[in-house]
């Protein structure tokens, strides 16, 4: 097992890497003030939700230093660019400080640069509209596409403007986030922050993104690897007594 090393030495390190997410459909009021209060208690970066929930988010989160993200043309990234547009723009009026859209995967399969561009140029300029900018992170689902396909719609986000580029929603039948796509989005798209999202739940596989560079970790089971570094530290010390 990876030891804890000086890239993360403490939970607190560990912690501002995380996007707490709760994107169920079927989660309710209850749910998403507990996720609000578990990012408060273990000091994630932020949370991460539903349009829906944008609003009583940031009313419960304000003054705690933990931030809102939402998500616009999300989970397919289907919907037309003034559409994507629009969402950005709901959820930006209701306190959200980061917008994560889907990119439309039939462009990036046809390796429609035209469309792609126009899309993420409709949605940065609603995040880049008000101050201080809200990032956008453009959401690929590098798990369904070949190396190509990843290094083109890299690189048209980068040269957009795109804030971050994201692996996955976590929703697509392909999978989730890995190691190797990472590195090869940082490849792509060097002046891009990275995000890795889908089906992230241990300690060593976060660790492992952080190693390979991301900037923030999307997770919905951010507590219980906060609980997995705590348990993995105090083993560490017990071992050096």
């Amino acid at each position: 097992m990876r030891t804890i090393d000086m890239t993360i030495q403490t939970k607190e390190q560990l912690a501002k890497y995380f996007d707490h997410t709760l994107l169920d459909c079927m989660a309710v009021k209850a749910d998403i003030r507990r996720v609000c209060d578990e990012a408060v208690e273990y000091g994630f970066y932020a949370v991460c939700v539903q349009p829906r929930w944008v609003a009583l988010c940031a009313d419960i989160l304000l003054g705690t230093g933990a931030k809102v993200v939402s998500v616009a043309g999300f989970p397919y990234g289907t919907n037309v660019s003034k559409v994507k547009a629009f969402e950005a723009d709901a959820v930006i009026m209701d306190g959200a400080d980061e917008v994560d859209i889907v990119a439309d995967m039939a462009s990036v399969i046809a390796s429609d640069a035209n469309y792609l561009r126009r899309d993420f140029e409709a949605v940065l300029k609603v995040c880049h509209s008000v101050g201080p900018n809200v990032p956008l992170k453009v959401i690929i689902e590098s798990a369904a596409l070949n190396e190509q396909q990843i290094r083109f719609v890299c690189g048209i986000a980068q040269d957009t403007g795109v804030d971050f580029v994201k692996t996955s929603t976590g929703f697509h039948k392909a999978g989730g986030a890995n190691v190797d796509d990472v590195k090869l989005m940082a490849e792509a798209a060097p002046r891009c922050k990275i995000k890795a999202a889908g089906g992230i739940r241990m300690l060593e596989q976060t660790l492992a993104f952080i190693e390979a560079g991301v900037s923030r970790i999307g997770a919905s089971a951010s507590v219980q690897i906060i609980e997995q570094f705590n348990a993995k530290a105090a083993t560490d010390a017990n071992d050096t007594t």
